[in-house]
């Protein structure tokens, strides 16, 4: 799950970090009157909010023209006018794709001058594993963060974190060398690291990222954009942050799906639709689909505690998908037993109609009866007894249909 910068910013805040003064607004007066809230005199930032990076360098679609979604103001009437280009206008950015994202709101902010720019982040290396900070030096007009990360990733200093004590004295004093910074700003650094780290932890986040972190002329470290992602297995312990999840954000799809208890995810290129119960099993088809030299297009996981109706729905998502050309369902029965899954299939394909090949692959909980109903409904199904087969069969059926 992600959020928004504005409401990334007051976390960050809550665990001491520092921040400009900022004001979301929904409406080009409500811009002007919150840039008069948080500064009487200016300069402004005004920020389009949407859950992407490189905003800055993006570009909006229609009229208003190649400026980014970040814009420096120093008069304040100039504020409407730019708000209004930027107020239900669709930002495209390198992260959007060329859709872009449709911008709801603006957060206002207090221009906050800084005698030094850096990136931090904080991020589980899932390959190690382990909990890593990042920390690269900007400068403006400069490299973007993942321009240095694919070109000069020397560039990047990376820390590995100890999950329960925090950076340590000596990886702080590394850090401070790193980003060239004076003697004083020892304490600022590890005020600050201990806070992102505090935040990460206690808020099950998977990611959190201060691009740019700015330093004042004092030393002080200040968040001036901020970026927060969280771990949806656990957001039942926050329903504080749950509440902040934008359904404007999210496809119509995975908004679906998210109803149901369901993951959705959606990904560029691919032709296969698949429908998996957990995480490893997903992985495990994304890799024989990948050997096969094809792709996913989408995945729907879907989890225990459920019954048919739900099910069905949620094929119904996967099989509305127009840039499905075939569908794979691999489920491993525990708690979800797979005779629910054979009815859902049924419910669905009665309804939306099957016009791609459809693989089943079941084994564990009533499979023999899972496959029985898929047998006795007479639908054009598949059904394989292996991960392995199930690819090769929908390879197989999917090149017969083209």
């Amino acid at each position: 799950m992600n959020i928004h910068e504005y409401q990334a910013k007051k976390i960050l805040n809550r665990y001491g970090i520092f921040i400009p003064r900022g004001k979301v607004a929904y409406t080009p007066n409500e811009a002007k009157r919150a840039a008069v809230h948080v500064s009487l005199r200016g300069p402004w930032m005004l920020k389009a909010q949407i859950q992407s990076g490189a905003r800055e360098r993006g570009a909006f679609i229609g009229s208003s023209g190649r400026k980014g979604g970040i814009r420096l103001i120093k008069r304040r009437r100039d504020i409407i006018r730019e708000a209004e280009q930027m107020l239900g206008e669709t930002l495209v950015t390198a992260q959007t794709g060329p859709k872009g994202k449709f911008v709801s709101r603006i957060y206002v902010e207090a221009f906050q001058k800084v005698r030094k720019k850096f990136y931090a982040g904080l991020v589980i290396n899932r390959v190690v594993p382990v909990l890593t900070l990042l920390l690269a030096n900007l400068e403006d007009g400069g490299q973007s963060i993942l321009d240095k990360a694919l070109e000069n990733p020397k560039e990047i200093l990376k820390l590995k974190v100890d999950l329960n004590k925090g950076v340590s004295l000596r990886q702080i004093e590394l850090a401070r060398r790193f980003l060239q910074l004076e003697e004083p700003s020892r304490k600022h650094l590890q005020k600050f690291f201990n806070a992102l780290h505090r935040a990460f932890v206690e808020n099950d986040a998977t990611m959190i990222e201060v691009n740019p972190a700015g330093v004042t002329k004092r030393g002080r470290i200040v968040a001036l954009d901020a970026k927060m992602s969280f771990d949806n297995n656990a957001m039942y312990r926050h329903p504080e942050i749950l509440r902040l999840q934008d359904d404007y954000e999210e496809e119509d799809r995975a908004l679906k799906a998210a109803k149901f208890g369901f993951q959705y995810l959606e990904f560029e290129g691919g032709n296969i639709g698949c429908i998996v119960n957990g995480d490893g099993i997903a992985l495990a088809a994304m890799d024989f689909i990948r050997e096969k030299g094809l792709d996913a297009c989408c995945f729907l996981n879907v989890k225990g505690g459920v019954d048919r109706d739900k099910i069905a729905a949620g094929i119904k998502i996967i099989m509305t998908n127009p840039k499905v050309e075939g569908i794979l369902i691999n489920i491993l029965g525990g708690f979800l037993r797979c005779n629910l899954i054979a009815e859902g299939i049924i419910a669905a394909a009665s309804e939306v109609g099957l016009n791609v090949p459809l693989v089943v692959r079941f084994e564990g909980t009533n499979k023999d009866t899972a496959k029985e109903t898929l047998i006795n409904s007479r639908l054009p199904l598949i059904i394989a007894d292996t991960m392995e087969e199930s690819v090769d069969k929908l390879i197989a059926a999917m090149e017969e249909s083209e």
